[in-house]
């Protein structure tokens, strides 16, 4: 139509004519291909026109609400949206309209059929009787304090019986007429992995899912929706299937089973959500809720706050920033996060830092993120040498922040016998320090701290400065050195989540105002130092020709200086290069715009993508913190092995059975009996959390199946006698005791 209209082979309207459509259709087309060309003309990416941008469950939040005398903007500062949304919504003319297209859909034109595709149970997966026992139970540690988060949540509907084929469901996502495809579980054994559903009662109290659907809305029409991919990125994770690539290696059909599918979402269709999510550029605010509501379970850790930066270094074409990356002890161009971490070391937001600024720079901004979640609480920042700064310790002391870093420079060694030996017990350990303590003054004695200096075994002292004066000495240098639980953490996510791997190759433009140190005057310098070491070395050579002058033969200096003229020569030469060098550098600016030393368009490695996976990475650690923090009890060397215990529970195999109201989960047993009753203990503390399956009604129990017999493991073995000795219940899983104990 555009090129026929350009060309002059027809006028507008004839060619709207002869295409069937408005003259003002093809007046569009026109000004869309002058303005953006042939690009532009292709179909635009979003939500179909004309449907719903919300989804009906927050439709009958919104109309619950407006009930309840609400105005719209209480209403949209509740749900995350805009109050022109809300008003949107509030008119009945539109719900009675979705209503009725719904109910046709489903063959019931007279309105006595089903209900609406959202308000509908599924089929294949009954609910209660009772609808208050519907309602989760959860203990203290396991709940939200959000008002959303308690009520019922209505169930999507199912027109699939067979949970092995979701035609008609896949059908209505066509159709655009399904959101997500509700979950449906079919009787299974042995299925490998499903023993990660263990872990699915605290993903379901970390708030993700009722967060993201709060902020998201949703991902448009699709069997795999928000809820599905968000579950499916998470069990990724845990299962270690540490890029989106590595579903090419596992049976979609089996991970299926475990996510209540007929099939797991495959390369394209994870790539895809991933690229539909990081257009909403919300990364940020859906790990600011998550930060509050981590907040709000586990306050009482929030007392030290440990902060580092993490450098992810990047090995592609791009022409990115450099940063210094420490592990390797040289520059290189990277992307620098700097994340929060409470006192047990576990993550609770990242923030990526722009164009690799340093600590002493994001500190401020960090610290007015962690005052929005944590309110007028005074809280001591954990850090390390690459935040010192007096100037800026002040700057925090203001903002009702205590600090607490090493030292950084020199300083005044401390005599050994002043040392006094510290002991104590924190946290269950033993510790053990001889320390000095001391008052010091910065910034001219305007800024008084605290010094406390550790004196190792090998005569080596650390110096720690706070401004916590409340504490004991031992406690400071016990909280200063906790420090490496976050180094641990930053090694243990690069090793098992792969923290550092790129999510995609996409690029954004960059600030072009923003200033980087003048290359031009960086080569300078280079050139000053060579010559000055050259002037330096005429001048010895000239000075050690006057020590040795024999004053007989040249008693006057110009007799000396015919004598070594040359080397005169010389040494006037390089002085006078040495000026030229300092004039030019004095005339060049410290800092240039990167625009004025970058050719062509400033760009950056684009960052929301990898932000939203680094935060459904940080939920599944914490998920598996929580864990261990349960296992605890019941394993006697959790510190050493707790998290490999974990490791082999996520990989391990369980039958699925659904009830009329439950999903049991029953876990095989794992390589030795005692593993396999720490995991049984474990699974009676989740069952009791009585979580339903997200998107469900079922409730879901843990077990964990019977041992067989020792003396039966092998085929043709004697078993021993069990005259006089209870056998196992098949609901309980009894120690294998030998006679040696």
């Amino acid at each position: 139509m555009v090129m026929l209209v350009d060309g002059g082979y027809a006028t507008q309207r004839e060619v709207a004519r002869a295409f069937g459509s408005s003259e003002r259709t093809a007046r569009r087309h026109v000004a869309r291909y002058h303005e953006g060309g042939m690009a532009a003309l292709a179909t635009r990416c979003g939500w179909r026109p004309g449907r719903r941008r919300l989804p009906s469950k927050r439709r009958r939040i919104i109309e619950r609400l407006k009930a309840d005398g609400l105005s719209n903007r209480e209403i949209a500062r509740r749900l995350g949206l805009t109050e022109n949304a809300i008003r949107k919504q509030v008119g009945p003319s539109e719900g009675q309209a979705a209503l009725s297209q719904q109910r046709l859909l489903l063959g019931d034109a007279d309105g006595i059929g089903p209900g609406p595709l959202q308000e509908q149970v599924p089929r294949a997966v009954p609910t209660e009787q009772n609808p208050r026992e519907q309602r989760t139970q959860t203990p203290h540690s396991l709940t939200t304090s959000k008002e959303e988060d308690v009520e019922e949540d209505p169930v999507a509907m199912s027109l699939d019986i067979d949970p092995a084929n979701r035609f008609w469901d896949r059908l209505l996502a066509c159709a655009g007429l399904l959101d997500d495809a509700v979950p449906v579980f079919a009787n299974a054994s042995s299925v490998p992995g499903a023993a990660v559903l263990c872990a699915l009662p605290l993903l379901v109290a970390s708030g993700i899912f009722q967060l993201a659907g709060r902020i998201y809305g949703g991902i448009g029409p699709a069997f795999y929706g928000l809820r599905t991919t968000l579950l499916t990125l998470l069990l990724m994770a845990l299962w270690r299937i540490k890029r989106p690539e590595g579903l090419k290696e596992h049976d979609p059909q089996v991970l299926g089973r475990v996510l209540g599918l007929d099939r797991a979402p495959e390369v394209k269709t994870i790539r895809r959500k991933l690229t539909r999510l990081a257009a909403c550029q919300k990364a940020v605010q859906l790990g600011s809720e998550l930060a509050r509501l981590r907040v709000e379970q586990r306050g009482r850790l929030l007392g030290f706050l440990y902060i580092d930066g993490h450098v992810r270094v990047y090995h592609g074409k791009r022409s990115i920033p450099q940063a210094h990356v420490a592990r390797m002890r040289l520059s290189m161009p990277a992307t620098t996060d700097y994340w929060v971490n409470d006192q047990a070391g576990d993550p609770l937001f990242v923030v990526t830092a722009a164009a690799n600024a340093g600590m002493v720079r994001m500190l401020p901004q960090i610290l007015g993120e962690v005052r929005t979640f944590a309110g007028p609480r005074r809280l001591t920042i954990v850090f390390d040498r690459g935040g010192w700064s007096p100037k800026l310790f002040k700057k925090l002391l203001d903002l009702t922040f205590d600090i607490l870093t090493y030292r950084k420079g020199k300083s005044r060694r401390i005599a050994a016998s002043r040392f006094v030996l510290r002991r104590t017990r924190i946290e269950g350990r033993k510790v053990e320090y001889r320390l000095h303590d001391q008052a010091v003054r910065l910034l001219k004695g305007k800024l008084r701290l605290r010094q406390v200096t550790r004196l190792a075994d090998d005569g080596h002292q650390t110096a720690v400065i706070t401004s916590r004066w409340d504490l004991p000495d031992i406690q400071v240098a016990y909280r200063m050195f906790q420090r490496w639980r976050q180094e641990n953490f930053f090694k243990y996510l690069r090793e098992e989540y792969l923290l550092d791997a790129l999510v995609d190759y996409q690029v954004e433009p960059d600030d072009p105002t923003r200033t980087v140190p003048n290359p031009e005057r960086r080569a300078l310098d280079k050139q000053v130092l060579i010559v000055r070491a050259e002037v330096a070395r005429f001048e010895q050579a000239f000075g050690a020709a006057a020590a040795n002058n024999p004053e007989s033969r040249r008693p006057t200096m110009r007799g000396f200086k015919i004598a070594h003229g040359k080397l005169g020569k010389q040494l006037r030469a390089a002085q006078r290069h040495l000026a030229d060098l300092l004039a030019q550098r004095r005339a060049l600016p410290q800092r240039v715009e990167v625009r004025d030393r970058t050719e062509g368009a400033v760009e950056k490695l684009a960052t929301e993508r990898k932000h939203l996976t680094d935060l459904v990475k940080m939920v599944a650690y914490q998920a598996e913190s929580d864990l261990l923090s349960f296992l605890r009890p019941y394993y006697a060397r959790s510190d050493d092995e707790g998290r490999t215990l974990l490791h082999e529970l996520f990989r391990a195999a369980a039958d699925i059975h659904v009830t009329s109201s439950h999903l049991r989960v029953t876990i095989a047993p794992l390589s030795s009996p005692h593993r396999t009753l720490a995991v049984h203990a474990l699974c009676q503390t989740l069952t009791e959390t009585q979580t339903t399956f997200p998107g469900s009604r079922v409730t879901m129990c843990f077990s964990v199946s019977p041992s067989p017999p020792r003396g039966l493991a092998f085929p043709g073995a004697r078993s021993k006698p069990t005259t006089g000795r209870p056998q196992p219940s098949p609901n309980r899983v009894e120690p294998d005791i030998s006679e040696d104990g």
